[in-house]
């Protein structure tokens, strides 16, 4: 019997979304190195794997036609050269397409709606943040502990008159983005190690007060990731694996992947200062990459519709993998410092000019990516948007994903509406 490529996408939809999670003494990657993983049972033995979702997209170009020319012309008008886009809606993918290539090149291969991606900072919250939420859960991770109790270093290398303020930065602080610490650093261009760059990050200089205000920090989620490897007790990629994308199904998800998926994962860039090269395979961010691709801030790749499996996750408050709870404190923005957007790892929308567009509920959470990547989810609606683009190709220059994004988001929910 011929089965077309959109049965085939749905079979796969539907299989990895009900597929078991793999035991724990398979083979499994840590901090990007092929070894074998302690023998025992699943870490999560409570979490059941995601319910089946009904696969509806057999009407998508017509239902979201004004959404998917949006998408085509952005990439006529190279604002980047390649798109994945997967939607749900109350727990049905109801759009799951790709678009574009992987280069402006015409023979260039095309991008496939499971084409993976590198997510950027989507890292924050579908590894670091989704890691925090399963420790919280089993009571290992204190929010409003200092750093410096399981980084000590933080206070202890910095200078006498800083530590004062150094000493009142909480785990809360790092998730909700208060602590003081800068957006960002470029410690590649002085450190060469993973021990360098992390001594570096210990050592960066707070440009605010802790709790007085939000400013989003890559630097605090670097750290971040140690704490939470360090009370995981094992790397971080290596528990996100096991504890999150596995019981999901999300099969093309993964910290460092394989040298196999080199060719069918888009370039992001080409790179003629840092690496040198074109940078395609390995994660873009040049502190996760010095990191040795294993970090809280950057480094996971994945594909929309595995990204979508952990939006319903999330729709789904929790599904056995978080408690509803949990995803209820995670997911509703904090009440300080005064005026932030942010929830625990992840963003609000902000009152005016969100990238969620203007449709998306106050009880919306999403994240971007630096190189051209978002996931929106709006309970309400019981809607969540993937877009994963490469608009840092080949050179970072185009800013144009910035209209782009509200513009997706309004023509998805006003197609919604005329159902």
């Amino acid at each position: 019997m011929r089965v077309d490529v959109q049965q085939r996408r749905e079979i796969k939809w539907l299989g990895s979304l009900s597929s078991p999670a793999s035991k724990f003494g398979e083979q499994a990657i840590i901090s990007c190195e092929r070894t074998s993983a302690r023998r025992g049972d699943h870490l999560n033995p409570g979490s059941q794997p995601l319910s089946p979702a009904k696969a509806a997209f057999e009407n998508q170009e017509e239902q979201f036609a004004r959404c998917f020319a949006l998408l085509r012309e952005a990439i006529a008008q190279r604002a980047f050269p390649g798109a994945a886009l997967a939607i749900t809606h109350r727990g049905s993918l109801v759009a799951s397409q790709g678009f574009g290539r992987f280069t402006y090149d015409e023979d260039s291969p095309e991008v496939q709606a499971d084409t993976v991606f590198d997510v950027a900072s989507l890292t924050k919250v579908i590894a670091s943040t989704s890691v925090a939420m399963l420790l919280y859960d089993r009571h290992q991770l204190p929010f409003d502990a200092p750093l410096a109790d399981f980084l000590s270093e933080f206070v202890s290398l910095a200078p006498r008159h800083q530590q004062a303020a150094r000493e009142k930065v909480t785990l809360r602080m790092l998730l909700a983005h208060s602590s003081g610490l800068p957006a960002y650093e470029k410690l590649s261009e002085f450190a060469t190690s993973r021990a360098e760059l992390l001594r570096a990050a210990l050592t960066t200089r707070q440009v605010a007060e802790p709790g007085t205000r939000a400013a989003y920090s890559d630097i605090g989620f670097i750290l971040l990731g140690e704490v939470l490897a360090q009370k995981a007790d094992m790397p971080l990629d290596l528990f996100a694996r096991q504890e999150v994308f596995t019981p999901l199904g999300m099969t093309l998800t993964r910290y460092c992947p394989p040298i196999e998926w080199k060719p069918d994962i888009p370039p992001t860039e080409d790179d003629r200062t840092f690496r040198k090269r074109i940078i395609q395979g390995e994660v873009n961010d040049e502190n996760a990459f010095v990191m040795g691709g294993v970090a809280g801030h950057a480094g996971v790749f994945a594909s929309a519709t595995d990204v979508a499996r952990f939006a319903e996750c999330m729709l789904q408050r929790g599904a056995g993998l978080f408690k509803p709870a949990t995803v209820m404190l995670f997911t509703q923005r904090t009440e300080s410092p005064p005026g932030t957007t942010r929830a625990l790892g992840w963003d609000t929308p902000s009152a005016t000019e969100s990238s969620s567009g203007r449709y998306f509920s106050s009880a919306s959470f999403g994240h971007l990516g630096f190189t051209g990547t978002s996931l929106w989810i709006d309970p309400v609606h019981q809607l969540s948007v993937t877009l994963l683009t490469n608009r840092t190709w080949p050179d970072r220059a185009s800013q144009a994903i910035r209209q782009v994004r509200p513009q997706v988001h309004d023509a998805i929910i006003e197609a919604l509406q005329t159902e």
